[in-house]
């Protein structure tokens, strides 16, 4: 995708994702920033902060957990290095602990693929797994919304036991919902 593709999709995602009364409703939703060729998350934090929705943003523990803090702007953003990783988007400022996740209203999960049963097929690093996990210990049951491309939700995905289904994925061309859990 070129520049332009990307700066298009990400409005037309941050558009779609801004529509979900998940989000509409929320006091607190904790997400991500983008990196390389994700489908681009900036303007709807920016949307977020805007209506006044506390935003919650992740930063990468050594061993894969993550912290949260909050997104005050761009300018409260800090690129990190993580070892021979890609670089990641962190909140720059104060830290509020891993289980300041389980306050969240609604979690945006980043993902590589969503199939039809609303399986999530992470990266891998087990940095989600542990934040799913930690929101059922603490019987936290936020909306689980993923945002793709519409290339990404696929017909099946491969699943290990502990995964969960997500509520919902956004992409660029709609929201695809899923049952929720009782």
């Amino acid at each position: 995708m070129t520049a332009d593709d990307l700066r298009e999709t990400s409005a037309a995602l941050a558009g779609r994702a801004l529509e979900l009364p998940e989000l509409g409703h929320a006091g607190t939703v904790a997400a991500y920033v983008s990196v390389g060729s994700e489908p681009g998350t900036r303007a709807l934090l920016d949307a977020l902060h805007a209506r006044g929705v506390r935003v919650l943003l992740p930063a990468l523990l050594p061993d894969n957990d993550l912290d949260w803090g909050p997104y005050e702007g761009e300018a409260s953003l800090a690129r990190v290095q993580h070892g021979g990783r890609m670089a990641l988007f962190e909140p720059a400022g104060e830290r509020l602990g891993p289980d300041a996740v389980t306050t969240a209203d609604t979690v945006l999960l980043p993902g590589l693929a969503v199939d039809a049963r609303g399986m999530r097929l992470g990266r891998g690093g087990g940095s989600y797994d542990r934040v799913l996990a930690r929101l059922e210990r603490a019987g936290a049951h936020p909306a689980l919304v993923v945002l793709l491309y519409d290339s990404e939700v696929v017909g099946h995905v491969p699943e290990e036991p502990h995964d969960r289904p997500v509520h919902a994925v956004v992409t660029p061309s709609g929201v695809r919902r899923f049952i929720r859990e009782p």
